[in-house]
């Protein structure tokens, strides 16, 4: 597979989506934050001193998400239809943070819902490290995408 963010001289470029298909796109990202039992049922109480810190992490994912082509070089700005922003949990120790993006457009969202879901563990690190400073983010990965030439996407077992 050719890499195409390259030019002739092999400096990186931003993609020509001139030619391509407009089509409905979406992707699905998702990542877990790592915490002692404590934190997380601080979280889940609503009991952190900075606040409701699921609604702030949904709502910096929703705005990293919007812009994601202000953060990685090479994404085209896409106008976004739709962010939807999940969070579960194992019970225990491990906050589950998912994040679904679509447009109708020539390229993907795969980045978008990545950064949406770094975003948010971010924020819920920076809302919950005067709690714990050692916990651990990731993996963050591509669940699925749909749309585009390259067609459907979807991991088996993350």
């Amino acid at each position: 597979m050719e890499l195409t963010h390259f030019n002739e001289q092999g400096r990186a470029r931003m993609v020509d989506v001139s030619d391509k298909e407009i089509t409905a796109r979406t992707a699905t990202a998702r990542t877990q934050v790592k915490m002692n039992p404590g934190t997380l049922a601080r979280i889940k109480e609503g009991s952190i001193g900075k606040g409701d810190v699921l609604a702030v992490s949904q709502v910096a994912a929703i705005m990293a998400a919007k812009k994601t082509s202000d953060w990685i070089p090479m994404c085209h700005p896409l106008p976004l239809t739709g962010v939807n922003v999940t969070f579960g949990d194992n019970g225990q120790d491990e906050l589950y943070i998912e994040a679904t993006v679509k447009t109708t457009g020539k390229t993907g969202v795969e980045m978008e819902a990545l950064t949406a879901v770094s975003a948010a563990a971010l924020t819920v690190y920076d809302m919950c490290k005067a709690l714990q400073k050692d916990m651990v983010i990731g993996p963050t990965y591509l669940i699925e995408k749909t749309g585009g030439k390259n067609g459907n996407y979807r991991i088996d077992n993350p």
